[in-house]
């Protein structure tokens, strides 16, 4: 009797444990009148003010999120999240405690794309906001709601919202935009697919209609605008880091105004694909011929427009993080198009070191796997060396926010970008998603086609004399993400070309920043943007690369 006492209490609990809350999610007829495909996404937050959809954080303060597909759901037809919805941080609503929660449901509508290769997907279509399913506009949402959560029970959350669309920008004296279809990439994706410039354009601009200018092209997640580029001084009741970076934004408009800085057009370009918010700026199997839209297409139509000189020696790129491999990649694909460049911080170069994964020799992007013992695998540290997620986190959190490849997320768009399509003509993941398994036949195709440093082995005696003086990369030596051991590795292979035979050597420069984060641009002195300090040195590097008889001077300050 005792014994039986004493198993009674461990039912109870077993039974307890296997209850979760369920969570009814509709949208009203007055928000949208049409069935839609998409991705429910419903945000937990222990936070009980504000908007949850706002409140998804990098690291362990982010908030709760569950995930569910749905196709052709109609007005008013209900959705359920139960126990069976993938969830992140926890894995299941059997894992909630029970509380008061701020609750709000987001849809993120998904088009039907029929590509040119023939497969048919349903993928989320930018609207201007850079692939970000919390503000996207078109998405359907809820408004923010104070939920009393128990172990069971059925929550009704009615989404009444329709994100509004984004204010088109408007042009100024020196900010100027263009929007320019390609037809490479609406013949893949098959539908019209618009590549929008930012252009930055010098004094005089306007009333010198005779003069040609050299071209930069910044590369990097989805910009906005030119935020170092401020046209009056920070207000003073702005935190002191806050005026710091606005007064030199505002120096920088000085000295671009005042013609204290070389003469150049400056160009950022909004190229999201439906993976992500930058195409990675080259061809690919998932996303479609961006590197050749982009130098056939949109780069000479922004040339022409805007007066470049349009030359090699006097067209540079340069970028960081995402950019600088952009950066890096389009330069070494398309060596005689551009004239230099100069990468901050890239993303993986060499996916010997696809931050701490070794994708060609170990079997799991998860763990470090022993006999015995599985230890995770870090995504990223903070200053202070506290792990940011692990690998499997930031994963999961993807899987949670779309299947199939769908978040939106960085490492969705590093396998929709370097890997090839699946059979069901969505990515090929190079490693599973619940498991962190690696497949050896996608890493292989990582390798043959955008392994940057592999492609420069294999390619350097045609490649190579392409390429002199045009490489040059910044890294911190304690970055974020540990993408400084990719940046080691492709620096041997640089200066091994120093050596008899294996010519020409490179020319360009790699430079560390001591224990420096993500993501080092190199010794910017205090006041100066990444712009005044670079503007002068790409000017001087142009003037040595240009051929005799060029025009070297008349945009010189």
């Amino acid at each position: 009797m005792s014994a039986m006492l004493r198993i009674i209490p461990c039912l109870l609990l077993v039974a307890a444990a296997g209850a979760a809350p369920q969570f009814d999610v509709s949208f009203n007829p007055r928000a949208r009148s049409s069935p839609v495909d998409g991705r429910i996404i419903l945000v937990i937050s222990k936070k009980l003010e504000g908007e949850p959809r706002l409140q998804m954080e990098f690291g362990a303060e982010t908030q709760q999120i569950f995930g569910l597909d749905v196709d052709g759901l109609r007005p008013g037809e209900r959705a359920r999240l139960g126990a069976d919805a993938p969830g992140y941080p926890l894995r299941s609503l059997r894992d909630l405690p029970s509380g008061t929660y701020n609750v709000q449901a987001v849809l993120n509508v998904y088009d039907t794309f029929h590509r040119g290769d023939g497969h048919a997907l349903q993928m989320h279509m930018d609207h201007g906001e850079g692939q970000q399913w919390n503000t996207s506009p078109g998405n359907l949402m809820s408004q923010p709601r104070k939920v009393e959560i128990g172990s069971e029970g059925v929550t009704s959350i009615e989404m009444t919202e329709v994100i509004p669309p984004i204010d088109p920008p408007k042009d100024t004296k020196y900010i100027r935009h263009i929007e320019i279809e390609s037809k490479l990439l609406s013949a893949f994706w098959g539908r019209p697919i618009n590549i929008t410039a930012i252009v930055l354009v010098p004094e005089g601009f306007d009333s010198q209609p005779q003069q040609h200018y050299p071209i930069l092209f910044d590369q990097g997640h989805f910009p906005a605008g030119f935020p170092n580029f401020r046209e009056t001084p920070p207000p003073s009741e702005k935190s002191a880091a806050e005026r710091r970076r606005g007064n030199a934004a505002y120096q920088f408009f000085q000295d671009w105004t005042s013609g204290r800085l070389p003469k150049a057009l400056i160009v950022k370009t909004q190229h999201p694909t439906p993976y992500y918010d930058d195409s990675y700026g080259v061809n690919t199997a998932n996303a479609g011929p961006y590197g050749d839209a982009l130098t056939q297409e949109v780069y000479p139509r922004i040339e022409k427009e805007f007066r470049a000189i349009g030359q090699p020696w006097s067209r540079l790129v340069y970028g960081g993080s995402t950019g600088g491999w952009m950066t890096l990649a389009q330069q070494i694909f398309y060596p005689d198009y551009f004239g230099g460049a100069w990468g901050f911080c890239p993303d993986p170069v060499d996916f010997h070191a696809f931050q701490l994964i070794n994708v060609y020799e170990e079997k799991n992007a998860y763990f470090d796997v022993g006999p015995f013992l599985k230890i995770p695998k870090p995504l990223g540290r903070w200053p202070n060396d506290h792990t940011i997620a692990t690998m499997e986190q930031f994963s999961r959190e993807e899987a949670v926010l779309g299947s199939k490849g769908r978040s939106g997320g960085q490492m969705d768009a590093f396998h929709a970008t370097f890997g090839p399509v699946g059979e069901d003509g969505y990515t090929a993941r190079l490693w599973d998603a619940e498991t962190g398994e690696i497949r050896p036949e996608v890493a292989k195709y990582w390798q043959e086609h955008f392994d940057l440093t592999a492609r420069l082995k294999r390619d350097w005696p045609t490649l190579g004399p392409k390429l002199v003086g045009k490489l040059h990369i910044t890294m911190g030596t304690k970055d974020t993400f540990y993408l400084d051991a990719a940046a080691h590795r492709m620096e041997d292979f640089l200066e091994a070309t120093k050596m008899p035979g294996q010519g020409p050597y490179y020319g360009g420069s790699v430079e560390y920043g001591n224990n420096e984060p993500h993501c080092y641009p190199g010794k910017i002195p205090p006041g100066q943007t990444l712009e005044t300090y670079y503007l002068p040195i790409f000017a001087d590097y142009m003037r040595k690369m240009a051929p005799k008889g060029a025009d070297v001077d008349s945009w010189m300050p």
